[in-house]
């Protein structure tokens, strides 16, 4: 599966100079694998050549590998196993020689030696330590047990060592057991047509999945920014993302908001920042990107800060650090954006979530609940994989997160696994794979899978809404603000911003609740809509194109307020309706010098002179919050039409509906 998470964002070191944002994570691995190989060179296991002639070819062998010669090495230290085959540490370097070369089987049968020639000695321990990292990492796990379970004895029971083995054995169990009950993925190719440079990884996508941004590796070893768009059929060519956003030096692990026009991404060199990577935003207006904007001393730092996640409407952030105050030595930290566009100081996101190892690559799924990340510190198959965690605040309970679940076998390997990204709709999930030869990275490219049922109930579906604003009069597209809220808590779910050359938007709606959504800019009556989840379909989308009417006096233009609830043949005010209220409220203070006309209006059921009274006192009754709530009752009139003024015709419940309601505009 997926291998990538970037060589400096997982270990702080970099495989060469030139590129230190995102690297295959087997390349660490295998950074790591070499400086554990070499190590073990140091070793002593007190088993001295008998033949003078294996000493010898021991001693080159050894003075070959320490200048990294280790194809030359390899035949000198296999005839000085044949010279001397009880030459103990002959055979322990010689299974380390094929084990840096990636021939493992090799490697396997020279650590195998060792421990039958002294099985219960602890001169074999580094025999048996590499045997068994070795089956773990090729994924087989049940015969790594018997050699891990053997090698823990070696050591006090309380010991650190113990310990660690004692870590291991647990891990293999677990991977035996997932082994044995898979999750039903079939991962395919993204498209062929995204293949344009050796490497493409970090995949992320808009709530509508018709934009793709991703990171790729270009033959000189820079990597750059690419977008994609995908018309319903094919995806096209990708390009560049932005000249104000590629370099060359490196830019890499993006995150977009679900509307496509926020991105914040990760560079380490060639800008002006405050530690080894920093976070880095960028704005669309239309076709252009904005020059990149540091996010500043709050979220950036002297330490490092990488592996960026955006919610769905940009105001939340999750990110990667090993700044002091975490729980291990790289967590995930939370910043959120205030009203006024500054972030707020991060904190971090604590246990169950972070451990005392690393934590990598959040992906904060635009339900706003399901955090998906990648940790060497869980339960996990080997190395680095892939949990999902589901907020409290789904719950009902205090902040904080469930314990995390491994997304199971073969979403995760023995292999690491880096990222994951889902679609709103929670069907689908995009990766990077990186394909291997003889245990040496060719190449990186994009799947994407069906999310299987098991985890389809984990992550809580969104739709989206999306279309454009624009002037009611002129057809002129608008920059204004569109607002999501929850009617049973008054709090603002989602609060993005149009795109101010084109007037379009895109809105993440959560499923199952009552929501309101106020679309609004200086100048204009707000628009109110209502939208009841409760029964709709999981991860429907709509397109709804909204116009504002300028606040002019003595025009003809209203607005329904759509959020306005009352019992049947009651004027009485629900209390979910003071969310409308107060943002009429807003407005009426925004603009002091504004007088409107309170409308009550019916269907035509029920006695005439009763529904003229009743729409007059639910007028009056808006006017009464209003009034109580600071406004000058001379700025207001209240009126009942009654059933004289319909909407649309009285012909069925639907339209009958759409007649009882409340409108207001501006005299």
């Amino acid at each position: 599966m997926a291998d990538f998470v970037t060589d400096a964002q997982v270990h702080g070191h970099s495989i060469n100079q030139s590129s230190v944002i995102i690297h295959p994570l087997a390349n660490i691995k295998r950074w790591l694998s070499t400086l554990l190989t070499v190590g073990c060179w140091l070793i002593t296991v007190h088993s001295f050549a008998q033949d003078a002639k294996a000493k010898e070819l021991y001693t080159q062998a050894v003075r070959l590998f320490a200048e990294r010669k280790a194809g030359e090495a390899i035949p000198l230290m296999e005839q000085a196993v044949k010279q001397d085959p009880n030459f103990i540490d002959a055979h322990l370097k010689l299974g380390q020689l094929y084990e840096f070369t990636k021939r493992f089987d090799p490697a396997m049968e020279s650590y195998r030696y060792v421990i039958r020639l002294q099985p219960d000695s602890p001169a074999s321990g580094a025999a048996y330590q590499s045997l068994s990292t070795t089956l773990l990492r090729l994924g087989r796990y049940g015969d790594a047990i018997p050699y891990l379970e053997k090698f823990k004895t070696f050591f006090p029971a309380q010991s650190a060592q113990a310990k660690r083995i004692s870590r291991q054995i647990e891990s293999a169990r677990f991977g035996q057991e997932a082994m044995q009950h898979p999750q039903p993925v079939e991962p395919k190719p993204l498209s062929s047509v995204l293949q344009t440079t050796p490497s493409q990884y970090f995949p992320v996508l808009t709530a509508d999945e018709q934009t793709l941004v991703f990171t790729a590796l270009k033959p000189e070893g820079d990597e750059d920014l690419m977008v994609a768009t995908y018309n319903g059929e094919s995806w096209s060519p990708p390009v560049s993302l932005s000249p104000n956003i590629n370099t060359n030096d490196n830019e890499g692990t993006a995150s977009l908001s679900a509307d496509g026009r926020l991105i914040v991404f990760t560079a380490c060199q060639g800008r002006k920042g405050f530690g080894s990577c920093d976070l880095y935003l960028s704005r669309k207006s239309g076709s252009t990107w904005s020059a990149p904007e540091n996010l500043g001393p709050s979220v950036n730092t002297r330490f490092y800060e990488s592996q960026p996640s955006l919610s769905a409407d940009g105001r939340r952030l999750f990110f990667v650090s090993d700044r002091p105050g975490g729980k291990g030595r790289r967590d995930i930290w939370r910043s959120d954006l205030d009203a006024t566009g500054n972030w707020h100081e991060p904190v971090n996101i604590g246990e169950p979530i972070n451990t005392p190892f690393n934590e990598a690559s959040p992906f904060i799924h635009a339900n706003g609940q399901s955090l998906f990340f990648a940790s060497d510190g869980h339960l996990g198959l080997g190395g680095y994989d892939l949990f999902v965690a589901d907020s409290l605040a789904s719950t009902g309970s205090t902040p904080g997160w469930l314990p995390p679940t491994n997304l199971g076998y073969p979403i995760n390997t023995s292999e690491d696994q880096a990222s994951l990204f889902v679609a709103a709709n929670g069907t689908r999930a995009y990766y990077s794979y990186e394909e291997q030869k003889d245990g040496i990275s060719q190449k990186s490219r994009l799947y994407v899978f069906e999310l299987p049922e098991s985890l389809r109930e984990r992550v809580k579906p969104v739709s989206f809404l999306k279309g454009i604003v624009a002037n009611g009069q002129t057809k002129k597209p608008l920059a204004a603000t569109v607002e999501l809220i929850d009617l049973k808590t008054n709090l603002v779910v989602s609060r993005v911003q149009t795109d101010p050359s084109t007037g379009q938007y895109t809105a993440v709606l959560p499923s199952g609740g009552d929501y309101a959504l106020y679309v609004s800019t200086p100048g204009y009556l707000f628009k109110s809509l209502s939208f009841d989840f409760t029964q709709k379909n999981k991860g429907d989308s709509m397109g709804m194109n909204v116009s504002l009417e300028p606040a002019v006096g003595g025009s003809s233009a209203k607005e329904t307020l759509n959020n306005l609830f009352f019992e049947s043949t009651r004027y009485d005010l629900a209390e979910k309706s003071r969310t409308e209220l107060d943002r009429l409220s807003a407005f009426m203070k925004a603009n002091p010098s504004v007088r409107i006309e309170i409308a009550g209006h019916t269907d035509d059921r029920g006695d005439p002179a009763a529904n003229l009274l009743l729409s007059q006192k639910r007028a009056q009754a808006v006017v009464a919050y209003l009034t109580h709530a600071g406004i000058e009752p001379g700025r207001m009139q209240a009126i009942g039409y009654g059933k004289v003024r319909p909407a649309v015709p009285n012909t069925s419940d639907e339209n009958r509906q759409r007649n009882r309601r409340i409108e207001w505009r501006v005299l």
